[in-house]
């Protein structure tokens, strides 16, 4: 059975508890493993607070959509938004041979997403950035 679920969210940070109810929901309905909820809880969470936190440089509100799609065998999701132009996949893979001290601040969040989602791919168009994520439901 196909679903979609659309959330509208602010650019604001309390706004990833509302995020993060409609995915627990979400997987309770479709009986998803928790550590897959988790994992997607985690990769969302991770990125929509990049959104938030860098890509507006004015005080005003802005809309961040969010899009989970079940299709077979297939979680799709779909992030968009008017922030500054930013291909995440662009980021650098950070070090993870060195220790903590030494590790440049930044990229473990989009290496979680690499590592956690069985597609990504990120466009601009229209003036908004549009990131969709793939996971395959085994």
């Amino acid at each position: 059975m196909d679903e979609v679920v659309v959330l509208r969210l602010s650019n604001h940070l309390p706004e990833l508890d509302r995020l993060a109810e409609a995915v627990e929901a979400f997987g309770e309905r479709h009986r998803f493993p928790r550590k897959m909820v988790y994992q997607i809880r985690l990769v969302l969470d991770e990125l929509l607070t990049n959104v938030i936190s860098y890509g507006f440089s004015d005080d005003r509100n802005h809309e961040i959509e969010v899009e989970i799609r079940l299709a077979d065998s297939r979680l799709l999701f779909r992030i968009e938004d008017d922030a500054t132009p930013f291909d995440p996949l662009r980021a650098d893979t950070p070090d993870l041979t060195s220790t903590v001290e030494d590790r440049a601040i930044g990229g473990l969040g989009i290496h979680l997403v690499r590592k956690l989602m069985d597609s990504v791919r990120y466009e601009h168009r229209g003036g908004k950035n549009r990131l969709f994520l793939e996971k395959i439901i085994s």
